[in-house]
């Protein structure tokens, strides 16, 4: 039976497929209006029967994108009495501080649609009113029923600590009025901070339909086709989980994507040895950068959607508009600007021919001779050099540049950003990025690679093979993952070992309990760490718990892990005399993949090299065009050089080489 990711980008969807006859993988243009039918598209192009696929593996923006265009359900949501204006007071904090025309996020909860409840659970979890469901029913059955309304968010006070009353009230809303969909705050996320975890679950809430609705419709296009395997999709922490599970909670799968490249990144990169790396995902419309050490990602607990805070465990990933797609423009202030606009997959770059006119990246590579002009992108479509060069002349006469020159100063600008960007991930979390090799992918990602690299002083560049797939590949290598968080404010005494076991007790339990639920298969392997935290610090830190010792752990151990852990990111550990405290634990359960087969190179025909000239710095040089099969037999390309493949073109600069290794990947390096 074949295995099938597909990964829909906001350019192409990109198909792997793992089967009888090896790897396969096909790309097709995206449909952003209707992104199912790219998938479809995906599959037809492979010529796959249905009844053959095992499993169908997801990954789509389509929850983002609902929130990045206010496109979810209208949504109600209730809160305990004297707390309505929790997503209009927000935090005290200002995002551009000069700006004197600043508004904080809108919720996506409007305070009309918001509607309160008369109860209290306290800090410790224990009821200080009870929730009066034969008082409060008229006024809500009447609020909620009148209004609309697709789905209704619950998020009560303290609900993390004891979900009780949100039961209750949830249990109340399904049978008065079963057409709602009901999100309550504990199941979307069992952590504190009453203003994140009401964003969180408002959001998980306002997706809802959204996800449901296109899931649902991927689900019965594969039944008709005479599918009748299972269906997962990838989550922003890396793991992949059924349909089912990203229905119940479907802001788990906001950074599917990219979190699927940083896995598939891993896995190829690993096979050549490299453990720590730097991922660099450059597509259509953005650029993805992750740093991973010793084959494992960083971790986030918050990012931020439009504005609003997410607290979730996810891969650490920096998003910048710098993808192929991103429109190169001047700003009021007369400078040269790149993104975060994106001319998308319609109409897309100038040189797509689509009806695109404004200047991009991809037409900025194509001027300069980077992108050739031969290259046939998702397997069919081809350039237009000459409408790359009208696009850029309006913004170059406004420079008083050559639209070559401009657009290699466009090139440049978006290498500095992605430089920005890396250094968020590494320099900034207390790591040297001349230690990490970098791993590009995405269509664009090998073009940029090695001048970003320069920029860092990292010696070492890994391109996968065929890099504009490695999403899809990742979504097919990842495990099958679950996460619990749960909010417990204990301080680092003698005491605290035991609290470590009790709550990882239950959260064992809590996860094994889920896993039974969707049916998930396998002998699992735990994590567990801990979110801690001088007492009087406003955020926390995390500090891994080796479990197979958690019999043994004391007080000193932990002091011992969080000093470490605070070093390496504020340059001090230990302060004499200042209380430590732990605030939330975190477990996770992985079902791990295995053994899976490795991306080889799909086209290993070598062709003719070509001498061509590329734009580099500020004038033409001669530098030389070979396919990558060409470089499969230990052969070293020095540059300039422009090495194509399938999906992809990577730019090896001058001063840098480039050879293959035995498992296709493309290394590149600079002297020394």
């Amino acid at each position: 039976m074949y295995r099938v990711g597909v990964e829909i980008g906001g350019t192409f969807t990109d198909l792997v497929a793992f089967g009888p006859d090896g790897v396969s993988i096909r790309k097709v243009p995206s449909v952003p209006a209707r992104p199912d039918e790219g998938a479809f598209a995906a599959l037809k192009a492979s010529g796959l029967e249905m009844g053959g696929i095992g499993e169908f593996i997801h990954g789509s923006t389509v929850a983002t994108n609902a929130v990045l265009e206010r496109k979810g359900g209208r949504l109600a949501f209730v809160v305990t009495e004297g707390f309505r204006d929790i997503l209009l007071l927000q935090r005290h904090d200002r995002t551009r501080i000069f700006d004197l025309f600043y508004k904080k996020p809108e919720p996506l909860a409007a305070r009309a649609d918001t509607f309160t409840v008369a109860e209290r659970i306290a800090g410790d979890g224990s009821v200080l009113q009870a929730l009066d469901l034969e008082a409060a029913a008229p006024a809500l059955k009447a609020q909620l029923g009148q209004g609309g309304y697709d789905a209704v968010a619950i998020c009560l006070l303290n609900g993390f600590l004891n979900p009780a009353h949100e039961l209750a009230l949830a249990a109340w809303i399904a049978a008065e009025l079963p057409g709602l969909r009901v999100t309550c705050s504990h199941r979307v996320t069992g952590e504190f901070r009453e203003y994140e975890r009401a964003t969180a679950t408002t959001m998980s809430a306002f997706v809802q339909p959204v996800v449901d609705g296109y899931l649902g419709r991927i689900e019965d296009g594969l039944a008709r086709a005479g599918f009748t395997g299972r269906c997962t999709m990838m989550q922003s922490n890396g793991g992949r989980v059924p349909f089912r599970a990203i229905r119940d909670n479907p802001i788990t799968a906001l950074l599917s994507g990219p979190a699927a490249g940083v896995t598939g990144a891993v896995r190829q990169a690993g096979l050549s040895g490299y453990k720590d790396i730097i991922t660099l995902d450059i597509g259509g419309t953005s650029a993805d950068v992750a740093l991973v050490r010793d084959g494992k990602p960083d971790w986030a607990r918050e990012t931020k959607i439009d504005g609003l805070p997410i607290r979730l465990p996810m891969v650490d990933i920096v998003t910048i508009g710098a993808g192929g797609g991103s429109i190169v423009w001047a700003d009021d202030g007369g400078m040269l600007r790149v993104g975060p606009e994106s001319a998308g997959a319609a109409p897309g770059p100038a040189c797509y021919g689509k009806g695109g006119t404004r200047p991009t990246l991809t037409d900025a590579h194509v001027l300069c001779g980077r992108l050739p002009q031969a290259a046939r992108l998702a397997g069919s479509m081809t350039l237009d050099a000459a409408a790359a060069a009208a696009s850029f002349q309006a913004v170059a006469r406004a420079f008083g540049r050559e639209p070559v020159a401009l657009a290699e100063d466009a090139a440049r600008l978006a290498d500095g950003n992605i430089v920005a960007a890396i250094r968020l991930v590494s320099t900034e979390r207390g790591r040297d990025p001349r230690e990490f090799a970098l791993v590009p992918y995405g269509g664009a990602g090998p073009l940029h690679a090695a001048r970003v690299a320069d920029a860092l002083g990292i010696a070492t560049v890994v391109v996968p093979p065929d890099p504009g797939v490695i999403s899809a590949y990742g979504l097919l290598v990842a495990d099958q993952m679950l996460d619990e968080t749960r909010t417990r404010r204990t301080p680092l005494d003698e005491n605290a070992p035991d609290a470590v076991r009790q709550a990882w007790t239950q959260l064992q339990a809590a996860l094994v309990a889920r896993a039974a639920d969707l049916g998930l298969e396998g002998e699992p392997e735990f994590e567990l760490s801990l979110d801690m935290r001088y007492v009087g610090q406003a955020y926390e830190i995390d500090v891994a718990v080796d479990i197979q010792t958690i019999d043994r752990l004391d007080s000193a151990t932990l002091a011992a892990g969080f000093a470490a852990a605070h070093r390496r990111i504020y340059e001090h550990g230990a302060v004499k005399g200042k209380a430590v405290e732990i605030v939330s634990f975190r477990a996770r359960l992985r079902l791990p993949q295995g053994v899976v087969p490795a991306l080889r190179l799909a086209d290993r025909t070598a062709g003719p090299s070509e001498a061509i000239r590329v734009f580099e710095g500020e004038g033409w040089v001669d530098a030389v065009r070979v396919g990558r099969g060409a470089l499969t037999g230990g052969t070293t390309l020095a540059g300039p050089a422009v090495v194509t493949d399938t999906t992809a073109t990577t730019y090896v600069p001058t001063g840098w080489s480039a050879s293959a290794d035995a498992h296709d990947n493309l290394i590149l390096r600079r002297p020394a």
